[in-house]
């Protein structure tokens, strides 16, 4: 029976690392295929921008309704759901290749990825208890290593099949992962107790400590944005070929899946997780610096460091939330209150960053303003101490 429970656990892993692998290449695809985008369509920097904004605000909205989702879909059929309206998006770009086709296939795609995100991690936590740090740690490396494949061969498929069919392709592994789902989620213990949800959220806007973890993974999902929708234009700016800009994205993002899948693998050894948190916003603080002071040169240290610090970052501002409260579910809502307004927040960055490039003709700016935010982001990381969850855990309560 053992032998059994534990295949099952490893089946239903490997179907939420399936679905995670599609929740970032609607968005991370458009970056080295942004020449070709805006030669047909016209649409500008800003519009390119929110192409990359409309998916990660929905995130946001999605986010902040996920009892709402929770009570009318459940969580095993609303993750099947929103893989299913992310594969039609996807699909729709076929036909949908105009300006506003890519907006509306990119807000289509916001709303598949926004419910897949919503409901997973109450989904983990309960589903995988005491092993719930190395699940969102994996479920995290799916989300990277797809951003990295769709990164990576974006501008070939483009070369061969065009820009639109090159962003439609990934309509297919978005199938092949609802499938997969529909069989490993079946005996999963998805759904909350019916007493849970009729029990009052915690007003979590009420706390400081909540605004704060919203904000730093606001900032630090902004960075991962910022690099994803502008790093390859960024390069091509300079001199690079479409094809080398994608594939420095593909290396950045290939970087953040392997610290990502160590960070599943490690961070249990690190109850307290200042230390982490500190190492990775150095380490993207340094590659900032390469972007700003010589971009050529130190093209590989700037991948490299910059993968390595957002692949940290971006699962463990999670795992962090989702240490803040025990009870599963009022873990999902937390972390969904967490996560929406910082989506919300992350959305912003791109469109910012398209904005300055309308106006200096240069990224430079973009990249210092996110500098900043990463300081930012040192200063709270200082305060999350273990002892301060107890004391926000009490101040629930209260």
């Amino acid at each position: 029976m053992t032998g059994l429970h534990t295949a099952r656990s490893r089946f239903l892993m490997v179907a939420i690392l399936a679905v995670s692998l599609n929740l970032r290449p609607a968005i991370a695809a458009i970056g080295p295929l942004t020449g070709l985008i805006l030669d047909t369509t016209g649409m500008g920097s800003t519009g390119i921008g929110l192409l990359t904004m409309l998916p990660v605000f929905l995130m946001g909205v999605g986010a902040m309704s996920v009892r709402l989702l929770r009570k009318a879909l459940g969580e095993k059929f609303g993750i099947g759901c929103g893989s299913l309206i992310l594969a039609a998006s996807c699909a729709g770009r076929v036909w949908l290749d105009g300006a506003v086709g890519l907006l509306a296939t990119a807000a289509g795609a916001g709303i598949g990825i926004s419910i897949v995100q919503a409901l997973a991690p109450g989904f983990i936590k309960r589903n995988f208890a005491e092993n719930t740090g190395r699940a969102i740690g994996l479920f995290s490396t799916g989300i990277v290593s797809g951003a990295a494949i769709a990164a990576a061969s974006a501008a070939g498929l483009a070369d061969r099949f065009g820009w639109a069919p090159a962003l439609a392709l990934w309509a297919a592994p978005a199938l092949l992962a609802l499938a997969i789902w529909s069989v490993a989620s079946r005996p999963a213990a998805s759904e909350a107790p019916a007493s849970s949800l009729s029990v009052e959220t915690p007003a979590f806007w009420r706390h400081s400590r909540s605004w704060s973890l919203l904000v730093f993974f606001g900032i630090g999902t902004g960075a991962f944005m910022l690099v994803m929708a502008w790093l390859p234009p960024f390069y091509v700016e300079r001199g690079q070929s479409p094809q080398t800009a994608g594939y420095l994205l593909a290396g950045l993002t290939f970087v953040e899946a392997l610290t990502a899948l160590g960070l599943a693998a490690f961070i249990h050894h690190f109850p307290d997780r200042r230390g982490p948190l500190f190492t990775c916003l150095v380490l993207i603080l340094a590659g900032l610096a390469c972007l700003l002071i010589e971009p050529i040169s130190l093209a590989v240290p700037a991948v490299l460091l910059l993968g390595a610090g957002i692949g940290i970052l971006f699962p463990l501002s999670i795992i962090v939330a989702i240490d803040h409260v025990q009870d599963p579910t009022i873990a999902g809502d937390f972390t969904a209150f967490v996560q929406g307004g910082g989506y919300i927040i992350a959305s912003l960055v791109p469109l910012i960053a398209g904005a300055l490039r309308d106006v200096f003709a240069d990224l430079s700016q973009a990249w210092m303003l996110m500098a900043i935010g990463i300081v930012g982001l040192i200063l709270l990381a200082l305060r999350y101490s273990p002892e301060s969850y107890r004391t926000f855990r009490q101040s629930l309560l209260s």
